[in-house]
């Protein structure tokens, strides 16, 4: 056995102790009855040789990578991709939800409006707001908020965490998103106090919502506004839903007669609203994220990880069928 074959040898002895035992310098000169020195200088070795091998994984990287991609396709003034590769799928909503809350309490200003719609993804972010040093900001809900179904909608829960947050009083809209008929709709809309709050929701500074989807589980289907046939017709022919606008793969309205029946902001209005901040945190959602960015209905996107991915992955199947 040559010289440089023992030096090997004992490189790997220590590089085995130092990183797959997690051992100290010293503690390997100690047990080998080695200097401290040489260890130092073994590992070096280690490293030099390609005995060691050292790759740094970092997740930054890569969603800084989904992120720009996003922001360039979608021609938005901010995505964030909230790293997730780790994480449980029961933690996902926590995780966006925080991110989100961040990215407000920086955009936010004093005197502005923030309009909202609702949903477990809205309460996530509301439970981990706490802005400082903002004075005089309104919120305000921009749809119905009142369920045909004992099913929780976290409506109210949703913007009365944004009011306290914010230290302002709520400005609910206390109606259902979606009336039986046209007409009811129309008539309530001229009410004094719903002018107000749906003219106050148009002239809101910042939007945060979601977007749903045309899944059985989909939140919208178990409200009791639709009809089975109702429902099957959306399962068919849209993606999901914004603000409770049910849109195709391309953003556009399916459904007019639904549509028209439905309080609160309407998407041409949607789009004039400074801050649109749209928050993903489920896979599930990504054709419906895709169809919402198609049509500028959002201006600033923050989403996990995971579905991030599997956005820029449709983008770049997209590309390769043209």
């Amino acid at each position: 056995m040559t010289d440089e074959t023992d030096k090997r040898a004992l490189a790997v002895k220590v590089a085995q102790l130092y990183y797959q035992n997690d051992w100290r310098q010293s503690r390997i000169a100690a047990e080998l009855s080695l200097s401290r020195p040489t260890v130092s200088r073994l590992l070096q070795y280690a490293r030099e040789s390609g005995i060691v091998q050292i790759r740094i994984n970092n997740p930054l990287v890569s969603t800084q990578q989904l992120a720009d991609q996003l922001k360039a396709h979608y021609h938005l003034s901010n995505a964030i991709v909230v790293p997730s590769e780790m994480t449980a799928s029961g933690e996902l909503l926590e995780l966006v939800g925080a991110a989100a809350a961040q990215y407000i309490e920086k955009v936010v200003k004093n005197d502005d409006t923030i309009g909202l719609a609702w949903g477990k993804t809205i309460h996530a972010i509301a439970q981990h707001l706490s802005p400082e040093d903002v004075h005089g900001v309104t919120v305000v809900q921009l749809k119905g908020s009142v369920a045909n179904t004992k099913q929780k909608n976290y409506a109210f829960e949703s913007v009365n965490a944004f009011a306290s947050a914010f230290h302002t009083l709520p400005q609910y809209l206390p109606l259902p998103v979606i009336f039986d008929h046209q007409t009811t709709k129309e008539l309530v809309e001229q009410d004094t106090h719903i002018k107000y709050i749906l003219d106050l929701g148009k002239k809101a500074d910042i939007a945060v919502f979601t977007v749903g989807t045309v899944r059985d589980s989909a939140l919208l289907f178990h409200l009791g506004y639709f009809s089975q046939a109702e429902q099957q017709y959306l399962q068919q022919h849209a993606v999901g839903d914004v603000f409770s606008r049910f849109i195709d793969q391309n953003g556009q309205i399916v459904a007019p007669q639904i549509d028209q029946r439905t309080i609160g902001i309407d998407l041409e209005h949607l789009k004039k609203i400074p801050e649109r901040i749209m928050v993903i945190a489920n896979p599930a959602k990504v054709q419906a994220t895709a169809g919402a960015l198609q049509a500028g209905y959002a201006n600033v996107l923050v989403i996990d990880q995971g579905s991030a991915a599997e956005l820029v992955k449709k983008l770049d199947e997209s590309k390769g069928e043209n």
